[in-house]
């Protein structure tokens, strides 16, 4: 009986905070087969600089392919490195992005020194004249911020 209350007691609050838009962005639930809740909030827009870089053995050290989280970049794979101040607004390791004006949805694989703000780094493997022709340009991206409520364990009683 308790749940019952419960349940419509949340779906009230729910409708209520979404009609009051409380919440600027929508929030769906999704419920995955270990019982655990994905909150997926619509997608995040930003403005930011992006430059381009590369990364062949001449020109680091003997792990040009490792990025800052232990990722293997690799030629195939669409990746960019962020500015650290972006992984307060959810651009943390391997969240998907788009890149208005670019084909195709490019994957955060590293991190960019400290210095650097609102700015991210798309990844051109060894093509150099490819990333110098790219240059510095402002864009806009769009990304999703997941977040995962974990299962709640179960206390049992010792008797």
């Amino acid at each position: 009986m308790k749940r019952i209350y419960l349940h419509s007691y949340l779906i009230i609050v729910a409708l209520l905070l979404s009609a009051c838009s409380i919440f600027p962005e929508q929030v769906t639930l999704k419920k995955t087969h270990q019982q655990n809740f994905t909150i997926e909030k619509e997608k995040h827009v930003m403005r930011v600089t992006a430059s381009a870089y590369t990364s062949c053995r001449r020109e680091t050290d003997s792990t040009p392919y490792l990025a800052a989280w232990n990722n293997r970049l690799k030629h195939s794979v669409k990746s960019i490195a962020v500015s650290r101040d972006l992984l307060k607004v959810g651009l943390t390791n391997k969240t998907k992005v788009t890149i208005d004006g670019l084909p195709g949805t490019y994957v955060v694989l590293d991190k960019m020194n400290k210095r650097w703000k609102k700015k991210i780094d798309i990844y051109m493997g060894c093509n150099l004249k490819k990333a110098k022709q790219w240059g510095k340009r402002k864009v806009t991206i769009r990304w999703k911020k997941k977040t995962i409520e974990p299962k709640k364990k179960k206390v049992k009683k010792k008797s």
